[in-house]
């Protein structure tokens, strides 16, 4: 069966020299692509180029087997509706009369809009939070006000496929999580396709039902969620060299402290990260342990700590790695014990902090003391 939206050998760039070639897309109906790459990687071209804002420099794009080079204008968009971050030409247009461009391809040569046409307008701008706006100038509105404006007027469109270059810019964390989980909505309600770009990776990753990968002069990956957003994968993707990614909670660290680590860190159950990143803002380095290799603090102190002291997940702490980090202990300076409580499989960690206090080291509860 043929997917509903697709691309063959598709190649995007300006003035007849190709930006990004070979773009192979096949989409089933009431999916979500989510586009993702360094910036000036050529996701918005691709997006353009799909749309028809750019014209394609080979191969073609089909939506439902047919072929969008033959559509004109009024056909296209009862197909396809766009939500492109450039800023919308108007003048003495309100909120409404912006949405209700989108019902244009539905009414005659003269754009006279029917009580349903209404309907449709209402019920888009009450989707999105944007009603209350309705009798407000267009320019007059904050960024991300237009952006759930914009929305709408793709949504009253009624399309099969709404295409979206960075929806969440300019919206704060509320309206980013509203904004996606309308589109999920969408898709599993209206059966709409969805193709978007996203920055933020770690909403990529919840909302995506595919992720294509754009860098360079070509896509280096289209798949599903779990095979794209992988440590190795996204630190070579955005050539990261101050920093690193951490799949398991979808965000990334900031570069870790360099010289040799005078504080110790005994954490767990999520205790040592906050931590963990109060000393990476103060340019502390730290060593840490002893984690559980299943420890929420474990992905954390990886990505941060100079060193780790772990233990294998639900086994009690052994006495060869409790020796390591005794040894280890004995170099410091200061330790932060931030464990609450203890159990028989992280007993060796009450050890250690006795260990410290035997030692004379200074132990304080929180690095905003250092």
């Amino acid at each position: 069966m043929e997917p509903f939206f697709q691309t063959k050998k598709l190649s995007v760039g300006y003035g007849g020299i190709p930006l990004i070639q070979d773009i192979n897309i096949k989409l089933d109906k009431g999916k979500i692509l989510t586009l993702i790459g360094p910036n000036g990687s050529g996701k918005s071209t691709i997006l353009k180029t799909i749309t028809k804002h750019l014209k394609n420099i080979c191969g073609t794009v089909l939506i439902d087997r047919h072929s969008i080079d033959g559509m004109g204008s009024r056909e296209l968009s009862r197909l396809v509706s766009v939500v492109f971050t450039e800023r919308l030409k108007t003048e003495r247009m309100t909120c409404e009369d912006v949405v209700a461009t989108g019902r244009y391809p539905y009414t005659g040569l003269l754009g006279i809009l029917s009580q349903e046409d209404h309907a449709q307008i209402q019920n888009a701008m009450e989707l999105v939070h944007a009603w209350d706006l309705r009798d407000k100038d267009y320019t007059a509105i904050s960024d991300g006000q237009r952006q759930r404006v914009l929305l709408a007027r793709a949504i009253c469109q009624e399309p099969q496929v709404i295409i979206l270059d960075e929806p969440t810019s300019f919206l704060d964390i509320r309206y980013k999580l509203e904004l996606l989980h309308l589109l999920r909505k969408m898709t599993k309600e209206k059966n709409i396709t969805v193709i978007m770009s996203l920055h933020e990776l770690d909403l990529a990753q919840k909302a995506s039902d595919f992720v294509m990968c754009v860098k360079g002069e070509s896509v280096t990956h289209f798949g599903p969620p779990n095979e794209i957003f992988t440590k190795a994968f996204i630190e070579n993707l955005y050539q990261l060299s101050n920093g690193s990614y951490n799949p398991l909670y979808g965000s990334f660290e900031m570069e870790r402290p360099k010289g040799d680590p005078k504080v110790f860190v005994i954490a767990g159950a999520g205790s040592g990260i906050p931590q963990y990143r109060i000393l990476q803002k103060k340019g502390i380095p730290f060593m840490t342990g002893i984690l559980h290799q299943n420890d929420i603090d474990y992905p954390a102190a990886c990505d941060l700590a100079s060193e780790v002291f772990s233990e294998k997940a639900f086994c009690p702490i052994c006495d060869e790695t409790y020796a390591e980090a005794e040894k280890q202990l004995s170099s410091c300076q200061t330790v932060i014990d931030c464990i609450g409580t203890y159990g028989s499989l992280n007993m060796k960690n009450f050890d250690l902090a006795q260990k410290a206090k035997k030692l004379g080291l200074k132990i304080v509860e929180t690095a905003e003391n250092l």
